[in-house]
């Protein structure tokens, strides 16, 4: 199965993840290292001052990437780093820093695919409020003007926010991800201003310049019902809409689900929406951004669930009784089902009922217990998984939709967020204590699909 001519290969990071240098170059203090300072807030204990010191290292991180003959990088941008309050003095060192980055790749031949916003809000504007106040939203679009006037000039492919849902639901609603807070009302508040931080963000990179391919990635998942009961059916209504319509239809219909509106009116008025919200957080965008990684199969339960002492409430915010079935399927490392079908179903359902005018998979990628065995890392399950999702690219490309590249999470090995270092997702490994880096097989067979253009059954291991 062939991917059409110019179709677009790469792999993607996210800056606290392998940055590391927290203090160095006056890069401020951000909600993630506020929370890895937080006890048991990290799986095992660690944070991300050093991660893969990608802030010193990056010259030999894009030669891999050239080396395995992609085309493009997506990466993220520290806001931090450029602005280290959230406002006000602007850190030249830190434009600097990505100017070097960015002119690395053009040198390399490979295209820099920017994301304004992966998760690290700087400390001082939590201070205040966070993502639950209106101010942040503005001070995002003040940072995206200041890093898109530096960069556009090379830099064509901007993201403004990497997963919405994440930042409000993991870090307001369920307490996993920084802020480490868990108030529903906040993080419906927290989305709100998100999505609003999104659509002023496009208004000032295209008041800056109308040349550039502007969009906003946001992770989906395929949510199927356990039955046809009203129960079930009810249950995967809400999730689908709290996690893909919520977004979509905010974005390409110039409203929130109606319906999902009316189940969060148990938690907030809304009195954080003003007149003009809806048509700016509509602002037209060139493409589209989809992360994938597994789906849900959901039951209706008769009653909430008593959670299990220690447990931290539900992100799916008044889904308390809401199950997720275990279908006995494979699962990586994360403890998630490998469903390739559902990304299939998803790209599909997204051309379907959206005006979507692009689409690129931005993440896809699975972690797994990988074990050096005679100076390789022979990863099989992850070489299977993106093959298989791979195959479903090319099944929904074969569809008619308009998918124009695709991205592997990840290019390394990282700090993996609430889990620390105990997850791998790269298809490059890190040594944590020496630094070097390790070329997986996954890496490689991934390479010889991109140099092909093509997904071959023939020669797949999947």
């Amino acid at each position: 199965m062939k991917f059409p001519d110019g179709f677009v290969w790469g792999a993607a990071t996210a800056a606290f993840q392998i940055e590391g240098a927290s203090d160095v170059d006056g890069r401020g203090r951000s909600i993630w290292d506020e929370l890895c300072d937080q006890p048991g807030a990290i799986l095992d204990a660690s944070d991300g001052s050093v991660a893969c010191d990608h802030y010193n290292r990056w010259p030999e991180d894009l030669d891999i990437v050239a080396d395995l003959g992609l085309g493009a990088y997506r990466f993220s941008i520290a806001w931090p780093r450029i602005v280290p309050l959230g406002d006000g003095v602007i850190e030249q060192r830190g434009l600097d820093f990505y100017s070097r980055l960015v002119d690395g790749m053009l040198e390399r031949g490979i295209t820099p695919y920017a994301t304004l916003y992966h998760w690290d809000l700087p400390q001082a504007l939590q201070d205040s409020g966070g993502w639950t106040s209106r101010d942040t939203a503005r001070r995002f679009a003040d940072y995206a003007s200041v890093v898109h006037q530096h960069l556009s000039d090379r830099v064509t492919y901007w993201s403004t926010l990497n997963e919405p849902w994440c930042s409000a639901f993991l870090g307001y609603a369920s307490g996993e991800h920084a802020p480490g807070r868990t108030e529903p009302a906040e993080a419906i508040s927290a989305v709100h201003h998100l999505m609003l931080a999104h659509g002023l963000g496009i208004q000032a990179m295209r008041a800056n310049s109308t040349d550039s391919q502007l969009g906003i990635v946001v992770n989906m998942y395929d949510v199927q019902p356990a039955s046809e009961s009203p129960a079930d059916l009810d249950a995967a209504r809400r999730l689908d809409g709290q996690q893909n319509r919520w977004y979509l239809d905010a974005i390409f219909r110039g409203t929130y689900p109606q319906d999902i509106v009316e189940d969060y009116r148990t938690f907030t008025d809304f009195d954080f929406v003003v007149d003009g919200d809806a048509e700016c957080i509509a602002e037209p965008i060139d493409f589209l951004g989809i992360n994938y990684y597994s789906s849900f199969m959901t039951r209706g339960l008769d009653a909430p669930k008593s959670p299990l002492s220690g447990e931290r409430p539900t992100p799916w915010v008044g889904c308390d009784d809401v199950e997720f079935v275990d279908r006995g399927l494979a699962k990586t490392h994360m403890g998630w089902d490998v469903i390739p079908d559902g990304l299939t179903a998803t790209l599909e359902r997204v051309a379907r009922d959206y005006p979507v005018p692009s689409i690129y998979v931005m993440e896809n990628g699975a972690a797994y217990p990988d074990e050096v065995t005679d100076g390789r890392v022979h990863d099989v399950d992850r070489t299977n998984y993106i093959e298989a999702h791979l195959k479903a690219c090319s099944l929904a490309v074969s569809a008619g939709v308009p998918l124009d590249g695709y991205f592997v999470w990840s290019l390394l090995d990282n700090f993996e967020w609430a889990w620390g270092y105990e997850r791998r997702f790269g298809v490059v490994r890190v040594d944590y204590e020496t630094q070097e880096r390790l070329v997986k097989d996954s890496a490689l067979a991934y390479s010889a699909i991109v140099r092909a253009n093509r997904w071959s059954p023939d020669e797949s291991s999947a």
